[in-house]
């Protein structure tokens, strides 16, 4: 399956969120990462989608068809910007604790709490960038895990290659 990036401008109303994701559900699709906030237009919210998805097209027929709808763009990986927020406790004692610091440092990670046996890390970045430094730091033994899903905007450029879908 492929990932596909939806960026989906809805009406800010009650039961919007609800009923997306229960078309996925029933659809069989799988939502890999939803996130929604506020729109520049008073009124509306942005829904960031990541599908797991074969027929993107399928997916966006189905969201087209709910009233609340207003556009449906497919971003671009390459042409987009694209963040991810993650909160991470790792264990650490003593003897570890110069060797993970030293390690979120070279990903602009910030140890945001230091406990007696676990330092807890903020990192923004992509996507990969995100994962790549959970993975890194895994091996210490992870407590908690928190991340804020995918948020993405089109990049600012007169050759971008963006799908609007609607």
């Amino acid at each position: 399956m492929k990932l596909h990036v939806l960026s989906v401008l809805v009406e800010d109303k009650p039961g919007v969120l609800a009923r997306v994701s229960s078309m996925f559900a029933r659809r069989g699709f799988n939502i890999h990462s939803l996130a929604v906030g506020p729109a520049a237009d008073p009124g509306n919210s942005i829904m960031t989608v990541v599908v797991d998805a074969a027929e993107i097209e399928q997916v966006v027929k189905q969201l087209r068809k709910l009233i609340n709808t207003l556009k449906i763009t497919e971003l671009d990986p390459s042409e987009s910007v694209e963040r991810e927020v993650m909160l991470v406790r790792v264990s650490a004692d003593a003897t570890q604790r110069s060797e993970l610091l030293d390690a979120a440092t070279v990903f602009k990670a910030k140890a945001v709490d230091v406990g007696a046996t676990s330092i807890t890390f903020e990192i923004t970045g992509t996507p990969s960038k995100v994962n790549d430094f959970l993975e890194l730091i895994r091996p210490y033994g992870l407590i908690d895990v928190v991340k804020s899903g995918w948020i993405a905007l089109a990049r600012d450029s007169k050759s971008r290659n963006l799908r609007a879908i609607s």
